[in-house]
C-alpha cells in the first residue's frame, strides 16, 4: 500500500485517483537581461548576444496544484490562499526588472532565465500551498514560444 502522506516522485507516478489538479495562471509584464558578473563584456556578448540588454516579456506563470477534493467545499485548494502565496513571491514583478526583484539575481551571480524562475518559484511556493494540496509543478513562459517547467519530470 502506498503512503500518501508525503509527496514523492513514486507516489505521483502511481497517481491518486481521489486528487484533482488545479492550474492557477498569473500573467505579468517584466524585463530581464543576461549578464554574468564574472565574465567580461566580450564574453557576455559572445554567449548572450542581444539578450545582454534589458528586454521585456509578457510572462505567464502556471502553478499546478494537486489535492483531494474537499467534500465540504468542493475544492482541491483554497484559491484565495493559493493567490496569496503567488502574490507573496511575485507582487512587485509586474512592470519590474526581474534582475533586481528576484532575490538571488541582483549582482549578476544568478540570471533570471525562464528555467531559473520556474525552479525558484517552485521552491518558494511549495511550502506556502495549504495542505492537503501540494504544488506539483510550476511552468513559466516568457512568450508563447518559450517556457520551462520545474520539476522536469512528469507524473
Amino acid at each position: 500500500m502506498t503512503n500518501h502522506s508525503s509527496p514523492t516522485a513514486s507516489s505521483f507516478e502511481e497517481g491518486r485517483p481521489e486528487d484533482a489538479r488545479v492550474i492557477r495562471i498569473v500573467r505579468f509584464r517584466a524585463s530581464h537581461h543576461y549578464r554574468n558578473a564574472a565574465w567580461s563584456d566580450e564574453e557576455n556578448l559572445f554567449v548572450f548576444g542581444l539578450q545582454t540588454r534589458p528586454h521585456e516579456h509578457d510572462w505567464t506563470i502556471e502553478a499546478h496544484v494537486v489535492g483531494p477534493i474537499d467534500p465540504d467545499t468542493g475544492w482541491a485548494v483554497d484559491l484565495t490562499a493559493l493567490d496569496d502565496a503567488l502574490a507573496s513571491v511575485t507582487h512587485r514583478w509586474d512592470g519590474g526588472d526581474l534582475n533586481q526583484l528576484v532575490p538571488e539575481a541582483p549582482g549578476g551571480s544568478t540570471l533570471p532565465s525562464t528555467e531559473f524562475l520556474a525552479r525558484w518559484l517552485f521552491r518558494a511556493l511549495a511550502p506556502r500551498v495549504p495542505a492537503p494540496a501540494r504544488l506539483e509543478r510550476v511552468r513559466v513562459a516568457e512568450s508563447p514560444e518559450l517556457a520551462a517547467e520545474y520539476p522536469a519530470w512528469r507524473p
